[in-house]
């Protein structure tokens, strides 16, 4: 029997579409029938409980764990899969906010493992990889735990994603932008068509404001599978009323009612993401969901999302954030302008490598006064050599520091009391910089 770390071991040992991206994003790398085999050998652990599928390409996660705090405020049982973690495998696993325990991962792992090998030994359709099985895990987790909801966020695109063996009783899609362009498609186009693979026939589909691209694919998606649209911005409103340093305020005019909303995570796009969250419970209230007006309020209140526009640091302003693609950097600098004031702006940025670096670079300009440019110790993270010739032609003034802790360190050596330290860029960079920094200023 394999213990944890070993089950961790051998997860990691499967193919791993995180750590070395797909050369292409089709059957051939990801084949939906080995889910669908694995799973009919588990006994089919992902039917039984409602489900919310969430796919998009910002704010899927945040929407993803709002939804599940407020089902959980409610007294519901409810299962929250998201990726990538922060700090353990576990993370993604969650039951009622709590994640998976060690002992339950290993076992859940061994109670796998002989069936992953098994489809994996006739490869008819391909190896299992590792997010395929801790999907697969996840699913068998919910089952046992008798959890009357899940909450589902893609890995990557929907269509071919392993969470794409369910049949949702709500889906959302998120913002939809250009981030993993060499895999799901060079235009919003297709980008919307891989994250609208999620909609089933007849279900009910709430979807963020999207460009005109994006926009037109979903509805179209909608109108061929006879599937219920819910358009936020305009079903679903939205109205910001305060904000402080740890919480904003904001009023939210839903399909069956308005909320005042306090909501403890900042920036303008977690006021769009907790409308989407709104909404889908909202039909999940119709659907004969028991959750109150107080339930919504109280859940959203006391959501918890990491390494999302996080204050570690006061003096100076430290902050992290996931932003990973151009639009989502744009997205946050517009939003610690709105929500903060500071003198100077020091941003420690790291990227992986198949990311627009680039973009987000031009995104940068005008709002760094110093960039200082590092590298996270995962595998895909771009070497800091990389990031330099990619952006030596910008209006940046670039730094340099190989490790990440002694990025921070660099940062707050010359920042003064009222500057602002920003690690942004890739979630996995945020997750170092937040394990280095207690609530003092100094390293733990």
């Amino acid at each position: 029997m394999l213990n944890y770390t070993q089950s961790t071991v051998y997860i990691e040992s499967l193919t791993n579409y995180e750590k070395s991206p797909a050369a292409r994003y089709d059957a051939s790398n990801f084949d939906l029938r080995r889910m669908e085999l694995l799973l009919a050998a588990l006994g089919n652990p992902q039917a039984g409980r409602k489900t919310i599928h969430i796919a998009g390409t910002k704010g899927k996660g945040s929407t993803a764990a709002m939804v599940a705090s407020i089902l959980r405020t409610a007294g519901y049982c409810s299962g929250l899969f998201t990726s990538p973690h922060l700090y353990s495998w576990q993370e993604r696993i969650r039951i009622n906010g709590r994640p998976v325990a060690q002992k339950d991962f290993a076992r859940l792992v061994n109670l796998a493992r002989p069936h992953v090998e098994e489809t994996n030994k006739s490869a008819r359709f391909g190896c299992l990889t590792t997010f395929e099985v801790l999907t697969a895990i996840a699913f068998l987790y919910f089952q046992e735990q008798g959890a009357a909801f899940q909450v589902l966020e893609t890995g990557m695109g929907g269509r071919l994603d392993a969470t794409n063996v369910v049949k949702p009783d709500v889906c959302v899609l998120t913002s939809v932008s250009l981030d993993h362009t060499q895999v799901l498609g060079d235009t919003l186009a297709k980008i919307a068509r891989e994250k609208a693979g999620i909609i089933k026939p007849g279900c009910s589909v709430v979807s963020a404001p999207q460009a005109t691209a994006a926009g037109s694919v979903i509805k179209a998606k909608c109108r061929a599978l006879d599937a219920t649209l819910i358009q936020a911005g305009k079903a679903i409103k939205w109205i910001p009323i305060g904000n402080n340093l740890t919480s904003q305020t904001f009023r939210v005019d839903g399909l069956l009612r308005k909320y005042l909303i306090r909501l403890p995570l900042l920036g303008d796009f977690q006021m769009e993401n907790a409308s989407l969250a709104i909404a889908a419970i909202e039909i999940l209230q119709q659907q004969g969901a028991n959750v109150t007006y107080k339930d919504i309020l109280r859940g959203l209140g006391g959501v918890r999302w990491p390494a999302r526009m996080q204050i570690l640091g006061l003096s100076p302003l430290v902050i992290i954030d996931g932003a990973h693609n151009p639009y989502s950097v744009k997205r946050l600098v517009e939003s610690i302008r709105k929500y903060f004031t500071y003198s100077r702006a020091y941003v420690i940025f790291g990227s992986s490598i198949d990311k627009d670096i680039t973009g987000m670079g031009s995104e940068l300009e005008g709002f760094a006064d110093r960039v200082i440019l590092t590298s996270s110790r995962h595998s895909r993270a771009a070497p800091v050599d990389y990031l330099q010739k990619l952006l030596q032609n910008s209006n940046l003034n670039i730094w340099h520091e190989l490790d990440a802790v002694k990025s921070l360190s660099a940062a707050l050596a010359i920042a003064n009391e009222r500057d602002l330290i920003l690690a942004a860029g890739s979630l996995f960079l945020a997750a170092e910089i937040q394990m280095a920094f207690s609530e003092s200023g100094k390293f733990v």
